[in-house]
């Protein structure tokens, strides 16, 4: 036996040695950056093929906030040391020791290559595909003949919200979200689940964010003008689709006065308000597109988000703020902005305005359906809670001109919105 089958004989002996090291596939089968290997225990791990072809494992769920570290990037922090990076809140750990400069400590393995075959050190079973799992029974054991699959979490609603938010590509998270949608209208995804969704969702690096006011949107006189404002819509529909996956998500859990959990049609109206903004979304880039420029070549803002973030622990005030005071001013500016893309014989953008206008109409609908709804399982007073919500979470009054039109057909009458406006002196 010459040196080299000597030295191969003895790494395989070392790798099975102890019985604790799980095969995962061949080398050349992980092209990816991460790829998630599911565990039998439920504790599922992430596998990390670095660039420099060396191969590393930690747990999948981050140790901060239970976040999704197979779908994290990795960066160098110096030294030689890489690190992954949490989607949700950016908490790196070092591949090597599972340190964050956080203070948080992950679970690392030791990972060995052997003739191409890929060996994770875990006394625990591994799999590329989710493992079934038998129920436990009454004292703990394990019974028979009853199999539960460890894909359940992952084919909840909140499982796939926090994916879509978590999911920086605003193409891929249109696509995401009309994927989700068809699933669930079809019965494929049954189960709502639980799921803690980011402080915030995720942004391609490229995209330039300033304040609010120093957006320059365009008032529609030239095709630049008309660009410009094409790309704020598009901003706002790629929130407007954050939105909808978040409400879902935080409030997932959420327990009625009544102690009753929010109806399953609650998941429903917003998924289908999802798949909307999807579709506006897709339809102003393409529009951007076709007048020679493309997302992202303007600055955006994040001002939506921080209405998010206000009401985040209350889901009356979620409702009121982002679905019956934002939704509706949009529908209070649609017909100027349909007046300036019309007076330049932009019919294109004109009419796929029209869809959008259509569209949020019903999801102010609604948000004051949910509302309204919630308010009576408590026995509160709809109108006077809506008036106490906005003025303690929205700055300033509400200012007219008003789509009294617009707003009638979705069911808010000027009893919601005129005692907001400012008083005259």
């Amino acid at each position: 036996m010459d040196q080299f089958e000597e030295d191969l004989v003895s790494a395989l002996r070392e790798v099975v040695k102890d019985g604790n090291w799980q095969c995962v596939g061949k080398k050349f089968d992980f092209d990816s950056t991460c790829t998630k290997l599911f565990s039998e225990d439920g504790e599922h791990l992430v596998l990390v093929h670095t660039e420099d072809d060396r191969f590393w494992a930690m747990d999948s769920s981050c140790p901060h906030e239970g976040g999704p570290l197979d779908l994290g990037d990795i960066e160098d922090l110096g030294d030689g040391k890489m690190a992954l990076i949490c989607p949700w809140h950016h908490f790196d750990f070092c591949l090597k020791t599972g340190v964050s400069s956080t203070g948080l400590q992950n679970q690392v393995y030791e990972v060995q290559v052997v003739q191409d075959m890929v060996y994770v050190n875990t006394q625990n079973e591994l799999s590329l595909t989710p493992l079934p799992v038998e129920i436990g029974s009454s004292e703990g054991k394990l019974s028979d003949g009853i199999k539960h699959s460890l894909s359940e979490i992952e084919e909840t609603l909140c499982f796939w919200a926090t994916k879509i938010l978590c999911t920086p590509d605003p193409k891929e998270k249109v696509a995401l979200t009309l994927e989700v949608q068809e699933k669930w209208n079809t019965g494929e995804i049954t189960v709502v689940g639980r799921a803690t969704p980011p402080a915030q969702p995720s942004r391609k690096e490229n995209l330039t964010v300033l304040e609010p006011g120093k957006i320059k949107r365009g008032k529609g006189g030239t095709q630049a003008s008309r660009i410009a404002l094409l790309h704020s819509l598009a901003n706002i529909e790629q929130w407007a689709i954050d939105l909808s996956w978040d409400i879902i998500a935080r409030f997932s859990s959420v327990q009625l006065g009544t102690g009753d959990p929010l109806p399953r049609q609650f998941f429903s109206d917003f998924v289908k308000v999802a798949g909307d903004e999807a579709k506006h979304y897709h339809l102003l880039e393409t529009r951007i597109t076709e007048l020679g420029s493309f997302f992202g070549a303007l600055p955006v803002h994040n001002g939506l988000w921080q209405s998010a973030t206000d009401t985040s622990n209350d889901i009356l005030a979620r409702l009121a703020i982002v679905h019956m005071v934002h939704e509706a001013r949009g529908l209070d500016v649609h017909p100027q902005t349909l007046s300036r893309f019309a007076s330049q014989g932009d019919r294109g953008s004109v009419d796929l305005l029209e869809v959008i206008y259509r569209d949020e109409i019903t999801h102010v609908a609604a948000g004051l359906k949910w509302f309204t709804y919630i308010c009576s399982e408590e026995e509160r007073d709809c109108l006077l809670t809506f008036h106490s919500l906005v003025k303690q979470h929205f700055r300033g009054y509400l200012k007219p001109p008003f789509n009294t039109e617009g707003r009638t057909t979705a069911g808010m009458t000027e009893e919601w919105y005129i005692p907001l406006i400012k008083p005259s002196c």
